[in-house]
């Protein structure tokens, strides 16, 4: 039950940084190291539940800003990467990468957390 707990609040909060505050794009890293001291998990649960969390909703609002413009920005920044021009290339790089931050953030607020 923690577990689901963890990642949908994971990912409330990391939206509502995002969209709310006026912080830096990477505070949802100082969010989801309180939630994991605060929700006492095992160390390989809180890094999925991170990742989990921040790398569904990254890919999920990427998605939604691609499908708004019909695929013309993200296909522009495609090509630019090495990417090969794939808008769902880019999409999966933008939730791996806040995947690998949720989840090691999540990790390191269980390892920081007392143990029991």
């Amino acid at each position: 039950m923690k577990f689901i707990l963890s990642i949908i609040l994971v990912a409330l909060v990391t939206y509502a940084i995002g969209i709310y505050g006026n912080l830096p794009w990477w505070s949802f890293v100082v969010t989801n190291l309180i939630i994991a001291i605060a929700l006492p998990i095992k160390p390989l649960q809180s890094f999925i539940a991170g990742a989990l969390g921040v790398g569904a909703l990254w890919a999920g609002l990427a998605f939604g800003i691609d499908l708004a413009n019909n695929h013309i920005l993200s296909t522009k920044v495609a090509q630019i990467l090495p990417l090969g021009g794939s808008y769902i290339a880019l999409i999966a790089v933008t939730g791996i990468v806040g995947a690998l931050l949720g989840g090691l953030a999540s990790l390191t607020g269980s390892f920081v957390r007392k143990p029991e």
